[in-house]
């Protein structure tokens, strides 16, 4: 019967094992100095080693020649434990056996001695999935078990084990195989099985397992019965659902010229070819997150999982971007891709995700924008997007500066606001001004003098009346903020009038605003001055706004 190779080349020694150093010196060490744990966590990742590493310590301890870190491979007890029909190692999957009665026969089995080999060992695989109360009636046996009982724990979830129980077994954490191990591993394979398989082809496969010795193993069986005895990335590729440099740099290609309309038709494509918009997202994910480490690290980063000569044009599409637009991308991807899990539109939420990014790339940082007020200095673009010319000198003329942006016709939004708020101008031609006026003219004065500019202008459209010895200040409840008993205090100390009595009431104000002395001569010209300057005014074009004071800071 035919096996398959993820079982066929499963590890069956220390050495065998795949990136788990620090793994296999510990657990060597302890086996030839005695210092045999009776509980063992073993956490990872699918696919990294964890049952396998269980079963190798199950073959040194029990080994006829043990405890051994180097297991003879032909006694019965390593051959019972290879084959999986040992009576003293035992395998409990979990998943399927979780709750509390599982555990009470564990717990009575645990009592009674080996029947051959030197050490009782259980394997339990998918721990996490064990009940809490399951895991209580475990508890006091693996804290304290018999001297013949050996625990193993594997999880892909650590989190879940519950404290009391980490607390009493040794952790080991798994890591995921490094990629070009992985393609060493899946090359050596290919020699002994006599396949040919080029490096683009085993790097699809590596890509496809993530860093699982087995999910990549399941791929490269799965590629050889579809290809045969030669592997290529096409075809590979096809098998897989994984999509190629070439078809992501559409994607980049786009973003660069700001095409959405290619955007479209890439989803379109996508869906005539029954692709997963999920699992294009992920991909794409993958592929923007490659090309920015290859802008931020080179070709030559450890950190891309992928073939040399991906590598070289992932550097290549990078130099056409920023390091800035490329982390946005990637960002606005996975919030795609998170987005998509839960979609009941996908095409409609790929084809807005994928114009967010065009539109994305057409945003102008507050550093550019402020830069654009001060003169126009036109710099050459980077040498990699410049064309391409003959080996003749060309002489490039510099482009006319762009025409100033023309006059805003009409009053800004800001003065048709100020409009808005200002008393009509039927009731200000009929209401008489008040004999109290001036007293409205001096807190206004009083309040610019003091730099409280915002009061000023609350003040200019309140009513200011002495009433039985009392100042009442009357404004209505547009600018109670800015017309508080702590800004009138602070300009009636200005105008030496500290002492006196006053009130603030909430209502209508009838009155025309009071006539405002205006500004000296040289403030007049000084304000002219800076509003009449070419960077003030296109600034205001820009961002609009008022300018409610200027000062001469050289007089400050």
């Amino acid at each position: 019967m035919y096996q398959v190779i993820a079982r066929k080349y499963r590890p069956q020694s220390f050495d065998d094992l795949l990136n788990q150093d620090h793994i296999k010196t510990t657990l060597r060490n302890a086996i030839e100095q005695n210092r045999i744990a009776h509980g063992y966590i073993f956490s990872g990742q699918r696919g990294t080693g964890k049952t396998t590493t269980a079963r190798i310590v199950a073959r040194c301890l029990n080994c006829i020649k043990g405890p051994t870190d180097k297991p003879c491979d032909a006694c019965a007890s390593c051959l019972e434990i290879t084959a999986g029909g040992s009576p003293d190692v035992i395998e409990i999957d979990a998943a399927s056996n979780r709750g509390i009665n599982e555990m009470r026969e564990l717990r009575e089995n645990v009592r009674y001695q080996p029947s051959r080999d030197r050490y009782k060992i259980f394997i339990i695989d998918e721990a996490h999935q064990i009940t809490s109360e399951a895991f209580n009636a475990l508890l006091k046996t693996i804290e304290e078990p018999p001297e013949w009982a050996v625990f193993v724990l594997c999880t892909t979830e650590t989190h879940k084990i519950p404290a009391t129980i980490a607390s009493r077994c040794q952790h080991f954490s798994f890591r995921s195989v490094d990629f070009n191990d992985l393609i060493d591993r899946m090359r050596e394979i290919c020699v002994s099985e006599g396949i040919e398989a080029d490096d683009e082809a085993l790097s699809v496969i590596a890509q496809s397992g993530e860093g699982s010795v087995r999910d990549s193993l399941s791929a490269l069986d799965q590629a050889i019965a579809c290809c045969g005895n030669k592997l290529d990335a096409a075809s590979v590729r096809t098998l897989l659902g994984a999509f190629g440099i070439d078809a992501m740099a559409q994607v980049t290609t786009a973003l660069a010229s700001e095409d959405g309309g290619t955007m479209l038709a890439l989803v379109d494509e996508l869906e005539r070819n029954g692709g997963s918009p999920q699992h294009f997202s992920r991909e794409l994910s993958r592929y923007l997150r490659n090309v920015l480490v290859a802008k931020i690290s080179g070709a030559e980063s450890r950190l891309i999982a992928a073939s040399p000569s991906e590598r070289v044009e992932l550097t290549r599409i990078a130099g056409a971007f920023s390091e800035e637009d490329l982390t946005r991308y990637l960002q606005l991807s996975l919030d795609l891709f998170r987005e998509l899990q839960y979609s009941l539109q996908p095409r409609f939420h790929l084809e807005l995700g994928l114009l967010k990014m065009v539109q994305a790339g057409k945003l102008v940082g507050i550093e550019e924008a402020l830069a654009g007020l001060g003169p126009q200095v036109t710099t050459p673009a980077p040498a990699s997007l410049q064309p391409r010319a003959d080996a003749a000198s060309v002489r490039v003329s510099q482009p006319p500066p762009p025409p100033p942006p023309p006059a805003r016709s009409g009053p800004s939004p800001f003065e048709m606001d100020r409009a808005k708020k200002a008393p009509a101008p039927e009731a200000a031609a009929a209401a008489p001004i008040p004999s109290d006026a001036d007293w409205r003219s001096k807190l206004h004065t009083a309040m610019i003098e003091t730099g409280l500019q915002f009061s000023a202008d609350a003040m200019g459209k309140s009513d200011a009346a002495m009433v039985n010895n009392e100042l009442v200040v009357t404004t209505s409840k547009e600018f109670r903020l800015d017309l508080g008993r702590e800004e009138i205090m602070t300009a009636l100390r200005h105008l030496g009038q500290a002492g006196l009595r006053f009130k603030i009431i909430l209502g209508e104000v009838n009155s025309a605003p009071a006539p405002i002395a205006k500004p000296a001569a040289k403030e007049d010209e000084t304000t002219e001055r800076a509003l009449g300057h070419p960077e003030v005014q296109r600034f205001r074009e820009l961002f609009g706004g008022e300018v409610r004071n200027v000062r001469n800071l050289k007089e400050s």
